[in-house]
């Protein structure tokens, strides 16, 4: 049997915030998309209070912000990259061209090639996400993408020292100081001093999230990366403390952070909220994490370990951090996350910050046909083909006549018939059917 113990919000509250927020963001597509330079400043003005003469750091501004860190800041963002660059480089690896003879004569192939240019986003807000940078600027790197250009908002006025080191140690050709929808349209669509990229990675606010979604097409992404989301999965091997501090340790995002607790104990379940009521007493991100928590927040008892990994199969939450006596069999059996956290020496803070797996990761249920950001998301894989004797081409040929007459795409069937007369040294009727 499976209870909740507590509910989040409904569906139809839900969807009324996200048809306001598609309403916003379609009016300021269209704004830069017709004015360029002019609405991106106008808007960053409206939005952040920010006005610079270029939104674009010079190289003097760029070495002001790392020069401002502490060796041991540096030292800390180089780590984590380091983890990310190792992570990403074995991914890479991992990736090979294939050319393969499947019948004598026709040779076929792919090659992994890297998108020509990514612009990297990486939130600001209430958090301005070192992280991200790495996520994106060092993958992208990785697999080899010619142009890499960054945004990301001002804090408290100027550029966040942190960020913008870590986007330029991270390898970033371009760097902009704006945020928001406008900063994924500008570099989307391109204005008159910003050339337009072929992909927007990154994630963002539901506004940033919806502004690729309507972009998609037009441009690749990665994924539509809405609010974070984290499932605490955990039995009675693990205490209500620990479960409460990774709930709180996600929802503290933002205001629309869902975080649920699946466990097999009651008692585990009913002590973890009285846990979370104890720490929000003392959390200083309390205004934010108790907005999530009471609102998005869910405690669900479920009987057996099996109804766990259903349930948390139809929830797909993005973060899956498992605490149980065997880990291992929700990795064996789950089939809908965008990363898994396995026992309880590791957690999503893990992840987000440092260990080298990607953070930018599905949310919104997409987990149940997508993975997170990974080295291969800025890699086309491209066929190709080559018929090297005359034989098979008239061999593939009459294949392929008598396919398109079943079709009855005539002029198809005659790409065929031509070169079954000239290289097989046949008869063939226009339109007709090789034998």
């Amino acid at each position: 049997m499976i209870t909740y113990l507590k509910h989040g919000r409904s569906d139809e509250l839900k969807t009324d915030d996200e048809s306001k927020v598609r309403e916003t963001v379609t009016g300021i597509l269209a704004d830069v998309q017709a004015r360029g330079d002019a609405a991106v400043a106008e808007l960053s003005k409206k939005f952040d209070n920010w006005e610079p003469a270029s939104f674009r750091l010079t190289q003097d501004e760029i070495a002001a912000c790392v020069n401002s860190l502490s060796t041991g800041q540096r030292s800390d963002i180089e780590f984590a990259q380091a983890q990310v660059r190792r992570f990403a480089q074995a991914q890479r690896d991992s990736m090979h061209d294939v050319e393969i003879e499947t019948i004598p004569g026709v040779v076929l192939g792919h090659t992994n090639m890297p998108v020509a240019s990514v612009a990297c986003y990486v939130p600001g807000g209430k958090f301005p996400l070192v992280a991200s940078a790495h996520m994106g600027v060092v993958t992208a790197k990785v697999a080899g993408v010619p142009r890499i250009i960054t945004a990301s908002p001002p804090v408290q006025g100027k550029p966040n020292p942190a960020v913008v080191a870590a986007m330029h140690l991270g390898g970033a050709d371009e760097i902009y100081t704006f945020g928001g929808v406008q900063a994924i349209a500008a570099m989307a669509l391109g204005t008159q001093t910003i050339e337009p990229v072929s992909m927007v990675v990154g994630p963002g606010n539901a506004f940033v999230a919806e502004a690729k979604r309507q972009l998609f097409g037009r441009i690749g992404i990665d994924l539509i990366a809405g609010p974070s989301e984290t499932l605490v999965i955990a039995d009675d091997s693990v205490d209500a403390e620990l479960c409460a501090t990774d709930l709180l340790g996600q929802a503290e995002h933002g205001f629309n952070t869902p975080a649920v607790l699946l466990t097999n104990s009651r008692k585990l379940a009913e002590d973890t909220i009285k846990e979370i009521e104890r720490l929000l007493k003392i959390l200083p991100t309390a205004n934010t994490a108790g907005v999530s928590w009471r609102d998005y927040g869910e405690v669900i008892v479920c009987d057996t370990i099996d109804e766990m990994v259903q349930v948390a199969d139809q929830i797909a939450s993005e973060h899956v951090q498992v605490m149980t006596r065997d880990p291992d069999y929700f990795l064996k059996n789950m089939r809908n996350y965008g990363a898994l956290f396995l026992g309880a020496r590791t957690n999503v803070a893990y992840g987000d910050k440092v260990i080298g797996t990607n953070h930018t990761l599905p949310t919104g249920k997409a987990a149940r046909y997508t993975g997170g950001l990974w080295v291969g998301k800025f890699i086309k894989t491209c066929t190709y083909q080559r018929v090297t004797t005359d034989e098979a081409s008239a061999l593939i040929g009459s294949y392929c006549s008598r396919l398109c007459a079943i079709e009855g795409m005539i002029a198809h069937g005659e790409q065929a018939n031509i070169r079954v007369r000239r290289y097989g040294h046949r008869d063939v009727p226009y339109a007709g059917v090789a034998e």
